[in-house]
């Protein structure tokens, strides 16, 4: 069968080494048929003289080995009385050897679209084909796949994929229960007990995983932080990332991959569901939910619930502070919300609601980069000279009227504005739902704040010339790779360069 030595760097599956057999495994066609061809061949036994001791033609049997034909019970147990073994050990559902599981690889690569899409001939694997000439074929499928999946994080893919998960966030009311569980069990790790969550809580639940934290200054500039597995070392950078990527924050979402059981993302929208998840895990952690849910309980009996009393009493950014109320008020208070995160220049970089606010949305669903009412409270905010406490306003819509508090904010990137709102009805819980400043949007009535006055258009219109600031977050093409936007080669040469230190 030819050299059967293993190469890691091919991902199929693992040979099994020592069987435990169970009459109930199952095991796919291709898997079975060439754990029967292993056995057969193990006992020196030809597909005439196999066929002959259990009554099927050596045609039957070589379709049984080649993954074509599903064999009845009957002649199952028959081949593995002939061959020495029992039903289970076929059924194994791991390949007897490397080099039936990379027969295995090729035959399913060989069956896919994406091969059949090339019109090239099927190469038919036999004894006399070299393993290393297997593991080439097998390496290129591989590539291929890899690069065919590089080619659909096209922009348009990314913002279907975003779309996707935002829904399915939905459904669930923005709120995970299994993270919060693991959330709550890292937390006690950590010696949590009330207030902010400290440093040195952080430290403890990344010893309790075997890792250390470590600030270093020359991070990779395509990462927020580096975790290097073999070592147990999480590289942070020695300051928080302007924007509220707190130190605390960025440790705990490098943390959660290793809590959640991460593996390495196999598509773009697999890559964006695991950011989603450890930025959850990480916020449950800062504002965890057994005291939040008490002190959103206790304000909103008060009818004086705020976001800035939320955050202030567990020392966060305003940002999570609202999340972890989008994260808790439906699922814990029964209250449905929205929540936006919009740029100075109008743009919606981030968005959930569970309310019905009419977020604006491109043709595919997607509601990144798309430009928000001028008459939304997540506008209105910028209008204000005094900026330092939350803004609070209702807005009439074609859905219905909406209360929202707002706070603004600046980066290195320009502005933005942080928006939780409910419709009109929930509004008696909030603090500040007596302002009296209300607004009319008929967007995405064009003649609501998109069209421009007349009588300027008249004037300039034969005469501007603009030139678009290009949203590059939602018009980019993405980085191919494991990691989308990441430079591996950089990340590689930094762990080399840490790894003695």
């Amino acid at each position: 069968m030819g050299n059967d030595a293993h190469h890691p760097a091919i991902a199929v599956p693992e040979p099994d080494r020592h069987p435990d057999p169970t009459p109930s495994a199952t095991a796919d066609l291709l898997t079975l048929g060439r754990r029967v061809r292993h056995r057969r061949t193990q006992r020196g036994m030809t597909l005439d003289q196999l066929g002959a001791a259990v009554g099927a033609t050596a045609s039957q049997l070589s379709l049984v080995e080649n993954g074509h034909r599903e064999p009845r019970l009957s002649l199952l147990r028959a081949i593995a009385q002939t061959l020495g073994t029992d039903v289970g050990d076929l059924l194994q559902p791991t390949p007897p050897s490397r080099r039936a599981a990379l027969e295995i690889a090729l035959d399913r690569a060989q069956r896919s679209t994406l091969y059949a899409a090339t019109g090239l001939p099927t190469v038919r694997v036999t004894r006399s084909l070299p393993t290393e000439a297997l593991e080439a074929l097998v390496g290129l499928h591989a590539e291929l796949t890899r690069r065919d999946d590089a080619a659909l994080a096209t922009p348009e893919e990314a913002r279907r994929a975003m779309t996707a998960l935002r829904l399915w966030m939905r459904e669930r009311d923005n709120h995970l229960p299994d993270v919060e569980d693991a959330a709550e069990e890292m937390l006690r790790h950590g010696g949590y007990v009330s207030g902010a969550l400290t440093h040195r809580s952080v430290a403890l639940m990344a010893q309790h995983l075997g890792f250390t934290l470590i600030h270093v200054d020359d991070l990779p500039h395509s990462t927020r932080t580096v975790t290097d597995l073999a070592n147990g070392r999480i590289y942070l950078p020695p300051a928080s990332i302007p924007g509220g990527h707190g130190l605390r924050a960025l440790a705990l979402q490098a943390l959660a991959h290793r809590v959640l059981g991460h593996e390495r993302p196999r598509s773009y929208g697999d890559f964006l569901r695991q950011r989603i998840e450890i930025a959850y895990f990480s916020s449950a952690c800062l504002v965890p939910r057994h005291a939040a849910v008490a002190h959103l309980t206790e304000a909103k009996k008060a009818k004086n619930l705020a976001v800035e009393d939320f955050r202030d009493a567990f020392g966060v950014t305003h940002e999570t502070a609202a999340q972890r109320m989008a994260n808790l008020l439906t699922s814990h208070l029964g209250v449905p919300l929205h929540l936006m995160r919009v740029g100075d220049d109008g743009a919606l970089y981030k968005g959930y609601e569970n309310d019905g606010m009419p977020l604006p949305t491109d043709g595919t669903g997607a509601i990144e980069g798309q430009v928000v009412c001028r008459q939304w409270p997540a506008r209105m905010a910028f209008t204000r000279r005094d900026r330092t406490t939350e803004y609070h306003q209702y807005v009439d819509t074609p859905a219905g009227t909406y209360w929202a508090s707002t706070q603004t904010g600046t980066t290195a990137a320009g502005g933005f504005s942080i928006s939780i709102g409910v419709p009109y009805a929930s509004s008696t819980w909030f603090r500040g739902r007596e302002t009296r400043v209300r607004t009319r949007s008929t967007c995405p009535d064009p003649a609501c704040c998109r069209r421009p006055d007349p009588a300027l258009a008249g004037r300039w219109a034969p005469h501007a010339w603009p030139s678009a600031a290009v949203h590059a977050h939602v018009l980019a093409p993405l980085p191919s790779g494991t990691f989308p936007g990441v430079d591996e080669s950089e990340v590689f040469a930094f762990l080399d360069a840490h790894a003695d230190r």
